[in-house]
């Protein structure tokens, strides 16, 4: 195992035991519903975590280049999931749109390539060709 494992700052573990049509959770945490996206079941699907999990990530490394640069904290942060493919060959697509309203959009820009090199999950995802940011003035 990696050795930085044992210099974490944070660990925790997710689990899935019942598939696609069932739970998965955290221990003593979170519990969350899944399902498939292609049937109208209720309950989350891995794209609908993905984006979740890419947007929170992104929308709090803004905030603290935000506060970094004493501004008023504004960063809105939207991500599209699609999912692409047939049998034995899927794939997702991830868009993550960023609006920065209290600031110009050369300024915008610039923060958001900072915050794609700092966020963990931009991290992950950074150098696929599914992965793409904008820095856009409206949704």
């Amino acid at each position: 195992m990696d050795p930085r494992w044992n210099e974490a700052s944070y660990v925790t573990e997710a689990r899935n035991d019942t598939g696609l049509e069932g739970y998965a959770y955290v221990p003593d945490g979170i519990v969350v519903k899944t399902s498939s996206p292609l049937n109208d079941r209720p309950g989350s699907n891995p794209e609908q975590l993905l984006g979740m999990s890419l947007a929170t990530c992104l929308k709090s490394t803004l905030e603290a280049i935000e506060n970094e640069n004493k501004l008023e904290h504004s960063a809105q942060v939207h991500v599209d999931v699609a999912f692409i493919g047939k049998r034995a060959h899927y794939e997702f697509l991830v868009n993550a749109k960023i609006r920065i309203p209290k600031v110009d959009l050369d300024t915008a820009k610039q923060m958001v390539t900072e915050a794609e090199g700092r966020c963990p999950v931009s991290q992950l995802l950074s150098g696929s060709a599914n992965y793409t940011v904008q820095t856009v003035t409206e949704f």
